[in-house]
């Protein structure tokens, strides 16, 4: 819609009256521009933010396209599922890596850290041991440097199917349970048969005693299982909450899914808040140039009418919230913290 020019001109006064008022506000306070910048924001009017938008209209809205139309009638309203771990330091790691540290990032310039008060900007410095840590997709290369390593990943694993097999109550008999096909044909049994190239993950709760969780005994994917979903389902791959496929010496499950090509995803969680069927997946993780792991962050899409995950537009999204405490670093933890 195109705004009369008497409308326009109207707005454009209410946002220079709204900015001359965050100008005089700024030169009251006696702050420059760091002490501008990391100060408590000011808040601009309902006004001044629709006069904004005025200004930029161009008078047209980009054409629409059958995918925007799909985001528009079911994405914009589906809930939102976080299934990845945050990563951190002291984070439960298998026992063969390193542990992780946080710091502060050094100016080489000078040899301090940065700070809000010198350099109008923190960052953070990452001493990572390790690409197979927390939430995970293992390329291929981690076992045959003759499959894809992570940035070798396509793109086309960016959302799929999800199918979500549980064997948590398993598990909760025997710490260490495998599943087995017969687990899986039990499911299909129940909601038909898998879908061709979709994710399937392994609901075992070990998750929900993060990071209070014992790396050393986990429930299990057999051997003959991720074959059978591969080789029998096709899927694209599959997915659990521990940090390893299998407890056997020679790591059985993962050397010949990563031998034969296929990636795999690790240490998922929040898969209890999840229906068996019907939710999409977002894989999204960064492109380590030759790496053979990456630190993902999956995200299931589900149904608007699931009781559980968050909506578009229900919480802070832009601007993103503002907190009562402001960021800052905690000795004590090793990162930063709202402290």
């Amino acid at each position: 819609m195109r705004l009369p020019t008497a409308t326009v001109v109207l707005l454009g006064s209410l946002l220079a009256t709204a900015l001359a008022e965050e100008a005089i506000q700024d030169s009251s306070s006696g702050g420059g521009q760091a002490q501008t910048l990391h100060a408590k924001p000011l808040r601009i009017s309902r006004a001044a933010h629709i006069a904004r938008a005025a200004v930029t209209d161009h008078g047209k809205t980009a054409s629409p396209s059958k995918l925007w139309s799909t985001y528009d009638s079911v994405l914009s309203t589906a809930k939102y599922i976080d299934l990845t771990h945050t990563i951190e330091p002291n984070m439960p790691i298998w026992r063969g890596f390193g542990n992780i540290t946080f710091s502060p990032a050094v100016n080489k310039l000078t040899g301090k850290p940065f700070t809000y008060a010198e350099n109008m900007f923190v960052a953070t410095a990452y001493q990572l041991t390790t690409d197979q840590m927390g939430t995970q997709l293992d390329a291929p290369a981690h076992f045959n440097p003759y499959f894809a390593s992570s940035d070798e990943i396509p793109a086309t694993f960016a959302l799929r199917k999800l199918v979500v097999i549980n064997v948590s109550d398993k598990v909760a008999k025997n710490s260490s349970y495998a599943m087995t096909v017969a687990d899986v044909l039990e499911w299909e049994a129940e909601h038909g048969q898998i879908p061709r190239r979709s994710v399937v993950f392994v609901r075992s709760d070990w998750s929900r005693k993060w990071p209070h969780v014992n790396t050393d005994v986990f429930p299990q994917v057999l051997l003959e299982t991720v074959q059978f979903l591969h080789l029998e389902r096709d899927i694209l791959f599959h997915g659990h909450e521990p940090l390893d496929t299998d407890m056997s010496p020679d790591f059985a499950s993962e050397a010949w899914l990563l031998s034969h090509g296929y990636a795999q995803a690790e240490g998922v969680t929040n898969l209890h808040l999840l229906p068996p069927v019907g939710c999409l997946l977002s894989t999204g993780f960064p492109k380590f140039l030759g790496g053979v792991g990456s630190y993902v962050r999956y995200v299931a899409v589900c149904d608007p009418h699931w009781p559980h995950g968050v909506q578009p537009g229900t919480t802070p999204e832009a601007p993103l919230p503002e907190y009562a405490n402001a960021l800052d670093w905690s000795k004590h933890g090793g990162h930063r913290d709202r402290i």
